[in-house]
Protein backbone atom coordinates (compact mmCIF):
# COMPACT_ATOMS: atom_id res chain seq x y z
CA UNK A 1 0.00 0.00 0.00
CA UNK A 2 1.40 3.38 -1.02
CA UNK A 3 0.43 6.94 -0.09
CA UNK A 4 -1.90 6.73 -3.11
CA UNK A 5 -3.57 3.53 -1.90
CA UNK A 6 -3.27 0.20 -3.67
CA UNK A 7 -1.75 0.63 -7.14
CA UNK A 8 -2.93 -2.07 -9.52
CA UNK A 9 -1.96 -2.92 -13.06
CA UNK A 10 -3.81 -5.03 -15.64
CA UNK A 11 -2.14 -8.42 -16.24
CA UNK A 12 0.19 -8.57 -19.23
CA UNK A 13 1.51 -11.53 -21.22
CA UNK A 14 4.66 -13.06 -19.80
CA UNK A 15 7.82 -12.02 -21.63
CA UNK A 16 10.41 -14.51 -22.93
CA UNK A 17 13.10 -15.74 -20.59
CA UNK A 18 16.56 -14.32 -21.24
CA UNK A 19 20.07 -15.72 -20.90
CA UNK A 20 22.90 -13.64 -19.46
CA UNK A 21 26.63 -14.22 -19.54
CA UNK A 22 27.86 -14.23 -15.94
CA UNK A 23 31.52 -14.82 -16.79
CA UNK A 24 32.62 -11.26 -16.02
CA UNK A 25 35.34 -9.96 -13.67
CA UNK A 26 32.66 -9.19 -11.06
CA UNK A 27 31.60 -12.84 -10.89
CA UNK A 28 34.92 -14.63 -10.42
CA UNK A 29 33.69 -16.64 -7.47
CA UNK A 30 34.49 -20.37 -7.26
CA UNK A 31 30.80 -21.32 -7.19
CA UNK A 32 29.49 -18.65 -9.57
CA UNK A 33 27.42 -19.88 -12.50
CA UNK A 34 28.59 -18.88 -15.98
CA UNK A 35 25.05 -18.60 -17.34
CA UNK A 36 22.06 -16.95 -15.68
CA UNK A 37 18.52 -17.21 -17.01
CA UNK A 38 15.94 -14.63 -15.98
CA UNK A 39 12.25 -15.52 -16.04
CA UNK A 40 9.20 -13.27 -16.03
CA UNK A 41 6.55 -14.55 -13.62
CA UNK A 42 3.34 -13.35 -12.05
CA UNK A 43 1.56 -14.73 -9.01
CA UNK A 44 -0.41 -17.27 -11.04
CA UNK A 45 2.61 -18.70 -12.85
CA UNK A 46 4.76 -18.69 -9.70
CA UNK A 47 2.10 -20.76 -7.94
CA UNK A 48 1.97 -23.34 -10.73
CA UNK A 49 2.35 -26.89 -9.47
CA UNK A 50 5.67 -27.24 -11.31
CA UNK A 51 7.08 -24.43 -9.16
CA UNK A 52 6.08 -26.02 -5.86
CA UNK A 53 7.87 -24.34 -2.97
CA UNK A 54 9.20 -21.40 -5.00
CA UNK A 55 7.05 -18.68 -3.43
CA UNK A 56 7.70 -20.11 0.03
CA UNK A 57 11.44 -19.81 -0.57
CA UNK A 58 11.21 -16.29 -2.02
CA UNK A 59 9.09 -15.24 0.95
CA UNK A 60 11.55 -16.67 3.46
CA UNK A 61 14.51 -14.83 1.94
CA UNK A 62 12.62 -11.54 1.66
CA UNK A 63 11.27 -11.78 5.22
CA UNK A 64 14.81 -12.34 6.50
CA UNK A 65 16.01 -9.30 4.54
CA UNK A 66 13.24 -7.17 6.03
CA UNK A 67 14.10 -8.46 9.50
CA UNK A 68 17.70 -7.32 9.00
CA UNK A 69 16.37 -3.76 9.08
CA UNK A 70 19.03 -2.44 6.70
CA UNK A 71 17.53 -2.13 3.22
CA UNK A 72 13.70 -2.18 3.14
CA UNK A 73 11.47 0.19 5.16
CA UNK A 74 9.02 -2.52 6.27
CA UNK A 75 9.40 -3.89 9.78
CA UNK A 76 7.67 -7.24 9.30
CA UNK A 77 6.94 -9.40 6.27
CA UNK A 78 6.44 -12.82 7.87
CA UNK A 79 2.86 -13.16 6.66
CA UNK A 80 2.83 -15.05 3.36
CA UNK A 81 -0.31 -13.33 2.04
CA UNK A 82 1.20 -9.92 2.81
CA UNK A 83 4.32 -10.91 0.87
CA UNK A 84 2.27 -12.02 -2.13
CA UNK A 85 0.26 -8.79 -2.10
CA UNK A 86 3.40 -6.66 -1.93
CA UNK A 87 5.93 -8.50 -4.06
CA UNK A 88 3.59 -10.03 -6.64
CA UNK A 89 1.38 -6.97 -7.12
CA UNK A 90 2.43 -6.89 -10.78
CA UNK A 91 5.49 -8.49 -12.41
CA UNK A 92 8.36 -10.46 -10.90
CA UNK A 93 11.66 -11.40 -12.55
CA UNK A 94 13.62 -14.32 -11.11
CA UNK A 95 17.22 -15.19 -11.98
CA UNK A 96 18.39 -18.81 -11.95
CA UNK A 97 21.86 -20.24 -12.12
CA UNK A 98 22.58 -23.01 -14.61
CA UNK A 99 24.56 -26.10 -13.79
CA UNK A 100 27.76 -26.36 -15.78
CA UNK A 101 26.57 -29.45 -17.66
CA UNK A 102 23.18 -27.95 -18.54
CA UNK A 103 22.50 -27.61 -22.26
CA UNK A 104 21.93 -23.94 -23.06
CA UNK A 105 18.70 -23.62 -25.08
CA UNK A 106 18.58 -22.18 -28.58
CA UNK A 107 18.24 -18.41 -28.64
CA UNK A 108 16.62 -16.09 -31.14
CA UNK A 109 18.22 -12.74 -30.28
CA UNK A 110 21.59 -11.60 -29.05
CA UNK A 111 21.86 -7.97 -27.93
CA UNK A 112 24.95 -7.10 -25.91
CA UNK A 113 24.99 -10.54 -24.23
CA UNK A 114 21.19 -10.53 -23.72
CA UNK A 115 19.64 -13.54 -25.42
CA UNK A 116 15.92 -14.23 -25.56
CA UNK A 117 15.02 -17.89 -25.34
CA UNK A 118 13.10 -19.47 -28.19
CA UNK A 119 10.06 -21.53 -27.24
CA UNK A 120 10.13 -20.82 -23.54
CA UNK A 121 12.26 -22.05 -20.68
CA UNK A 122 10.48 -23.09 -17.50
CA UNK A 123 11.98 -22.45 -14.05
CA UNK A 124 11.36 -26.08 -13.06
CA UNK A 125 13.44 -27.26 -16.03
CA UNK A 126 16.35 -25.04 -14.99
CA UNK A 127 16.02 -26.13 -11.36
CA UNK A 128 16.26 -29.82 -12.17
CA UNK A 129 17.07 -31.86 -9.07
CA UNK A 130 18.39 -28.86 -7.14
CA UNK A 131 16.57 -26.97 -4.40
CA UNK A 132 15.32 -23.44 -5.03
CA UNK A 133 17.96 -22.21 -2.58
CA UNK A 134 20.66 -23.76 -4.75
CA UNK A 135 19.53 -22.21 -8.03
CA UNK A 136 17.78 -18.87 -7.35
CA UNK A 137 20.43 -16.19 -7.94
CA UNK A 138 18.14 -13.27 -7.14
CA UNK A 139 14.79 -11.72 -7.94
CA UNK A 140 12.93 -8.43 -8.14
CA UNK A 141 9.48 -6.99 -8.64
CA UNK A 142 8.49 -4.31 -11.15
CA UNK A 143 5.31 -2.31 -10.61
CA UNK A 144 3.97 1.22 -11.14
CA UNK A 145 5.44 3.74 -8.73
CA UNK A 146 2.42 6.01 -9.10
CA UNK A 147 -1.22 5.37 -10.07
CA UNK A 148 -3.12 6.47 -13.14
CA UNK A 149 -1.45 9.34 -14.95
CA UNK A 150 1.92 8.49 -13.43
CA UNK A 151 1.77 4.74 -13.97
CA UNK A 152 4.24 4.88 -16.87
CA UNK A 153 7.00 5.25 -14.24
CA UNK A 154 7.90 2.03 -12.48
CA UNK A 155 9.54 1.03 -9.25
CA UNK A 156 11.49 -2.13 -8.47
CA UNK A 157 12.75 -3.94 -5.39
CA UNK A 158 15.71 -6.32 -5.57
CA UNK A 159 16.75 -9.29 -3.45
CA UNK A 160 19.89 -11.42 -3.70
CA UNK A 161 19.95 -14.33 -1.23
CA UNK A 162 22.95 -14.14 1.14
CA UNK A 163 24.38 -17.38 -0.26
CA UNK A 164 24.46 -15.87 -3.77
CA UNK A 165 26.12 -12.55 -2.97
CA UNK A 166 29.53 -11.38 -4.21
CA UNK A 167 29.14 -13.40 -7.40
CA UNK A 168 28.15 -10.55 -9.73
CA UNK A 169 24.48 -11.56 -9.84
CA UNK A 170 23.26 -8.20 -8.54
CA UNK A 171 24.81 -6.49 -11.55
CA UNK A 172 23.06 -8.91 -13.90
CA UNK A 173 19.72 -8.29 -12.18
CA UNK A 174 20.20 -4.54 -12.55
CA UNK A 175 21.09 -4.82 -16.24
CA UNK A 176 18.11 -7.08 -16.83
CA UNK A 177 15.88 -4.41 -15.29
CA UNK A 178 16.92 -2.08 -18.12
CA UNK A 179 15.91 -4.83 -20.55
CA UNK A 180 12.56 -5.76 -19.01
CA UNK A 181 11.35 -2.38 -17.73
CA UNK A 182 10.66 -0.87 -21.19
CA UNK A 183 9.26 -4.17 -22.46
CA UNK A 184 6.74 -4.11 -19.63
CA UNK A 185 5.52 -0.77 -20.96
CA UNK A 186 7.34 1.67 -18.67
CA UNK A 187 9.21 4.77 -19.82
CA UNK A 188 11.17 5.52 -16.66
CA UNK A 189 12.12 4.21 -13.22
CA UNK A 190 12.12 5.71 -9.73
CA UNK A 191 13.60 4.12 -6.62
CA UNK A 192 12.02 5.93 -3.69
CA UNK A 193 14.44 4.96 -0.93
CA UNK A 194 18.02 3.88 -1.55
CA UNK A 195 19.64 4.36 1.82
CA UNK A 196 23.00 6.13 1.84
CA UNK A 197 24.64 3.26 3.72
CA UNK A 198 23.80 0.90 0.83
CA UNK A 199 26.93 1.87 -1.06
CA UNK A 200 26.99 -1.24 -3.26
CA UNK A 201 23.53 -0.42 -4.62
CA UNK A 202 24.33 3.26 -5.14
CA UNK A 203 27.53 2.47 -7.04
CA UNK A 204 25.67 0.00 -9.21
CA UNK A 205 22.93 2.44 -10.22
CA UNK A 206 25.48 5.21 -10.77
CA UNK A 207 27.42 2.94 -13.13
CA UNK A 208 24.26 2.17 -15.12
CA UNK A 209 23.46 5.84 -15.69
CA UNK A 210 20.81 6.42 -13.04
CA UNK A 211 20.50 9.90 -11.53
CA UNK A 212 20.45 10.75 -7.83
CA UNK A 213 17.40 13.01 -8.05
CA UNK A 214 17.25 14.07 -4.41
CA UNK A 215 18.37 13.21 -0.90
CA UNK A 216 15.81 12.74 1.88
CA UNK A 217 17.17 13.44 5.39
CA UNK A 218 16.50 10.84 8.08
CA UNK A 219 14.39 8.78 5.67
CA UNK A 220 14.79 5.45 7.42
CA UNK A 221 15.03 4.18 10.98
CA UNK A 222 17.47 1.36 10.32
CA UNK A 223 19.30 -1.12 12.46
CA UNK A 224 22.93 -0.33 13.18
CA UNK A 225 25.55 -2.67 11.71
CA UNK A 226 26.27 -4.21 15.10
CA UNK A 227 22.55 -5.01 15.47
CA UNK A 228 22.43 -3.47 18.93
CA UNK A 229 20.47 -0.34 18.12
CA UNK A 230 18.84 1.83 15.50
CA UNK A 231 19.71 5.07 13.75
CA UNK A 232 18.09 7.45 11.29
CA UNK A 233 19.67 7.29 7.84
CA UNK A 234 19.29 9.51 4.77
CA UNK A 235 18.10 8.04 1.47
CA UNK A 236 18.46 8.92 -2.19
CA UNK A 237 15.65 9.04 -4.72
CA UNK A 238 17.09 7.44 -7.87
CA UNK A 239 15.72 8.09 -11.38
CA UNK A 240 16.35 6.91 -14.93
CA UNK A 241 14.49 7.39 -18.19
CA UNK A 242 14.42 4.21 -20.28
Amino acid sequence: MSAYGAITRPPRPLLPATLWDASSPTSQHPSASQIISIHHLNLESAQDQSNDGLITYLHQVFADEVDSGMTYPQEDMRDLDAFKAYFFAADVLIAFTHERDTNVPKVVQDRKSVREVQGGLLPAAVKGSRTWAECVAGYYYVKPNYPGRGSHICNAGFVVPPSQRKKGYGHILARSYLHYGPRLGYTASVFNLVYVNNQASLKLWDALGFTRAGRIPNAGRLRTKDGKGEEYVDAWVIYKSF
